[in-house]
């Protein structure tokens, strides 16, 4: 079971930046979670940039919230929704990060997680926030996952759900060798990409404000 970090209320308003971009990356369980402390890493590096992450638990498999708390951003995770001492009248998590976010990045999304946007399901932050989410809100999806998973006749009505009713946009998945030892379709897209989406998305460069970026 998971220990929860020190309680942190988050509260959309006050944790805005005046012209920044705020980017909520959500992990799921993929291997290729791996790559969440890169995008971080590389996402800060531009001017005015925040960054808040969202972990699925299988996705915490694959990497270590110490590694995104060293960047200086949070990794939220299930626990912290509805913890011990909410009382009515808190703020809830799930909708005070959907108000912060500017840009949504589901990177990478898993055949559970896909499975689960495409029905409307949202049994644990990451899908009650997507859930959540103003259509305004611009939200990519980043698919990753076996071969076969990807071309089982669901996979492809989960993604025309996705992509023609939410109207996310679905990028990837790639072909490459992947790490359950097959080779085909089915890796996330490159994570140097996903960056570069978000930087095209918002006219970022990489000129530092003395503010900094954590």
């Amino acid at each position: 079971m998971l220990t929860p970090h020190p309680t942190r209320t988050f509260v959309a308003e006050a944790e805005r930046a005046p012209d920044h971009v705020h980017v909520l990356l959500i992990t799921t369980g993929s291997v290729a979670s791996v790559k969440a402390p890169l995008i971080v890493r590389e996402l800060l590096t531009y001017n005015r940039v925040r960054v808040e992450v969202v972990a699925t638990k299988p996705s915490l498999a694959f990497f270590k919230r110490e590694d995104i708390k060293s960047q200086g951003v949070h990794t939220w995770v299930d626990e912290d929704e509805w913890p011990d001492t909410y009382k009515i009248g808190d703020p809830i998590l799930h909708i005070e990060l959907r108000r912060w976010a500017d840009i949504v990045l589901v990177a990478p999304c898993s055949a559970n997680t896909l499975a689960k946007i495409s029905q409307g399901i949202c049994d644990n932050l990451a899908t009650s926030l997507l859930r959540a989410l103003a259509p305004t809100t611009p939200t990519y999806i980043f698919p990753a996952m076996n071969t076969f998973m990807y071309e089982h006749p669901l996979t492809a009505e989960h993604l025309r759900i996705v992509r023609d009713v939410v109207r996310y946009n679905v990028v990837g998945p790639i072909g490459k060798n992947l790490a359950c030892g097959d080779i085909g379709m089915g890796a996330m897209t490159e994570w140097r990409d996903i960056v570069q989406i978000v930087v095209d998305h918002f006219h970022l460069t990489k000129e530092k404000d003395t503010e900094g970026n954590k």
